[in-house]
This record gives C-alpha cells, sequence and structure tokens, in this order.
C-alpha cells in the first residue's frame, strides 16, 4: 500500500496466495511476512484453495521478526525475532512481544500485549501510535542509499494512430 516502507531485506512470500498490505506498513531490515501452505498440505495437495493474507495499516514489523498470520488488523506491532503463527488473527493494536512465540489457533483480541519470557498478556487502554515520523525519514533516506524500482502501470496494448 501507500507509504509503505519495506527494508531491503525483508522478506515477502506469497506461497500460498496473494498477499494485500495496507498504506503506512513499516517492514523492517529480516522480517519475514509469508503467506505459507499449512504443515500437512503442499502445493500439489488436492482441493488446495489459495488464501488471501490481508495486512492493515499502520502495523510495524521489526527486525527479524516472522508472520504468516491470515489476517491482521491496524496499528499492531510485531517486535524483534517474534513469531505469529498461520492461525493467529491479530485485531488492532496488539503488541507481540520481543521472541514471543503465538502458535495457537486463536482471535488475539484488540489493544493486548504479549510480552516477557512466558508470553503474559495483558490489555494497554491505549492503541500503539503510529510510527509517521519513522516512516517519513525512511522515505527521505532509503532511496539515498538503495536502488528502488518503481512500478509503472501502462497499457495492456499499445496506443495505435
Amino acid at each position: 500500500g501507500p507509504r509503505t516502507v519495506v527494508h531491503p531485506k525483508a522478506r515477502i512470500l506469497a506461497d500460498a496466495g496473494p498477499i494485500i498490505i495496507g498504506e503506512g506498513n513499516l517492514i523492517e531490515e529480516q522480517a519475514l511476512i509469508r503467506n505459507a501452505f499449512p504443515e500437512n498440505m503442499t502445493p500439489d495437495s488436492e482441493g488446495v484453495e489459495p488464501k488471501t493474507m490481508t495486512i492493515g495499516t499502520n502495523n510495524v514489523f521489526e527486525v527479524g521478526c516472522k508472520s504468516q498470520a491470515l489476517k491482521i488488523g491496524d496499528n499492531n506491532v510485531i517486535e524483534s525475532k517474534a513469531e505469529v503463527g498461520r492461525n493467529v488473527i491479530l485485531t488492532s493494536g496488539c503488541i507481540i512481544g520481543a521472541c514471543c512465540q503465538v502458535n495457537t489457533c486463536e482471535l488475539i483480541p484488540e489493544n493486548t500485549v504479549i510480552y516477557g519470557s512466558g508470553c503474559m498478556r495483558r490489555v494497554q487502554t491505549e492503541r500503539p501510535q503510529p510510527q509517521t515520523l519513522q516512516l517519513d525519514f525512511l522515505m527521505k533516506i532509503l532511496p539515498n542509499y538503495h536502488h528502488l524500482k518503481k512500478t509503472v502501470k501502462g497499457n495492456a496494448t499499445p496506443a495505435k494512430n
């Protein structure tokens, strides 16, 4: 989506279907967003329907995190080295703390914080602030150090005179 920054070493893999990324997201170095097949299925399995992964707006995927969640709402933060499994639904305003793993089949309630070595949970009163200042800074700085490829929307058939 517009105003989304994807760092050069981030990986976005759409193995099992398309990935729709909303606007204003920050995907940092070595973050992995993967729409993968369930563990017991392969692309050759019969009856495998592609599932769309949807990521909302103003989410932050910090350094080295892994996300396979098919549905992520708005204003979430997945901190460094955290992992979110395929069967998890992140609503909005959630924070998955550094090194926490959430691989259960569940819907994480709004404004939930998962933190600490025991992956304890609590509900915060406010949503995480959007990273607009960091996004603006990165959109100015990254083009100076990395060659960006811009997509060109053109006609499928050339115009004839």
